[in-house]
């Protein structure tokens, strides 16, 4: 079964190859080049870290590499917004996490404690 990820990847290949390989797209971003290859690689997650350098420094639309649809260059103001709107969800995903993380010691304390 392909990961939610597979289609980052992908699209995360075209734009490596469209910015002349791995190492230059990691200078042209201010990251490691080993970091770009463990994500290709899949032995690292696509980070928001990554999504956020890419459609920021270099105007991919956060439309086209998270999910796959629309222009695949940032055409209008409104994609900053999609990037703020993507940097929340996430961040409730770690909150919503977190907690999930606490009910599951907690279960475990009270099946311990039984």
């Amino acid at each position: 079964m392909a990961s939610a990820d597979d289609g980052v990847v992908k699209r995360l290949k075209v734009i490596v190859k469209e910015n002349g390989g791995q190492l230059a797209l990691a200078n042209l971003i201010g990251v490691d080049q080993g970091f770009i290859s463990k994500v290709i690689n899949q032995k690292q997650d696509v980070s928001y870290y990554l999504i956020r350098k890419l459609c920021f420094q270099l105007k991919y639309s956060p439309e086209w590499l998270i999910l796959g649809t629309g222009n695949k260059q940032i055409l209008k103001q409104e994609s900053a917004k999609l990037i703020t709107e993507i940097q929340m969800l996430r961040t409730e995903i770690d909150i919503l996490h977190a907690r999930m993380k606490a009910y599951e010691m907690e279960m475990k304390a009270l099946q311990n404690a039984g």
